[in-house]
């Protein structure tokens, strides 16, 4: 990793974090007004499911196709989540699930010399040695083999631009003033930036550590429900590793999987197709699987 990609990395940690101390100072002061707290909602869910139905479903794993305008909008609305240019995120995603908690996983929690150290590793510290560094020739070829992806990705300053400039030009239209547009741009813009950073890097160290499990997967990958819908159905993690492919990470009736209903709505007005779904009689295999090796261990 460069300096300068470290330095990029370090900013947009710490930049969201202190907006997000002013944001609450400012809402313990009750400075702030439901135009910004629905700005917010609105650009947390569009932003973040840039990230969980383009970046990591559709992009990473191919759970679904779709028309190219579709994909790219994905990719451009992840990309406003400042997470990392789309072909880059692809890469590093594509990595860890190759190597799944074992050496060569970007971002795993274990081998780091104890639970706290794993856990700061796998939430923040990887921004600091190996994100974005998996060889993209390899992890991704696809997304470099496309004209209009590396286009976005090499775009990648100007969307999280425009990821700052849509709260702010919403505020100052609801508003009329311009105290309205930068408070929206505080709430709908860095803390915003802030609250998904922080749920998505849970993904990588807390659904790694903390849990339950259903399947045998050969990790240590973990299904963490109070996070599901924060993280729009991603951290039900465990799952997602049992079935890489899984357009729903939610595999049981009560496993709230937001992404997968989008998905599952984009299906049905003809923007999503070749849908990958697991059957309950896979499900079912699988896990009989697991219990007759585990079984078979213990004897």
């Amino acid at each position: 990793m460069t300096k300068f990609e470290r330095s990029s990395n370090l900013a947009a940690v710490v930049i969201p974090f202190i907006a997000f101390a002013a944001a609450v100072v400012l809402l313990w002061n009750q400075a702030v007004g439901p135009a910004d707290l629905a700005i917010l909602a609105a650009m947390y869910v569009l932003t973040a499911m840039g990230i969980t139905v383009g970046f990591h479903r559709l992009l990473t794993h191919r759970a679904f196709d779709a028309p190219k305008p579709v994909v790219h909008t994905f990719a451009i609305l992840g990309s406003m989540a400042v997470q990392g240019p789309v072909i880059d995120w692809v890469a590093d995603h594509r990595k860890h699930h190759a190597h799944p908690d074992q050496e060569g996983d970007p971002h795993s929690p274990h081998g780091h010399g104890g639970a706290l150290k794993g856990l700061l590793y796998a939430h923040m510290g990887w921004l600091l040695q190996t994100q974005g560094q998996a060889k993209k020739r390899q992890y991704a070829k696809d997304l470099l083999e496309d004209a209009g992806m590396r286009r976005i990705s090499k775009l990648f300053p100007l969307w999280i631009g425009l990821g700052l400039l849509i709260p702010f030009a919403a505020g100052l239209a609801i508003s009329g003033t311009l105290t309205g547009g930068l408070t929206a741009l505080l709430w709908g813009g860095l803390v915003r930036i802030f609250l998904i950073h922080h749920v998505t890097w849970s993904i990588n160290s807390v659904c790694h550590f903390f849990g339950s499990r259903r399947f045998e997967t050969g990790d240590h990958s973990t299904n963490v429900a109070w996070l599901a819908l924060p993280s729009l159905g991603e951290a039900w993690h465990h799952n997602h590793h049992a079935f890489p492919r899984s357009a729903n990470h939610g595999l049981r009736w009560y496993q709230l999987d937001p992404s997968g209903w989008i998905i599952a709505l984009l299906e049905r007005v003809g923007l999503a197709r070749q849908v990958v779904r697991i059957s309950p009689e896979r499900q079912a295999r699988r896990e009989q699987e697991g219990r007759s090796s585990r079984t078979a261990a213990a004897a």
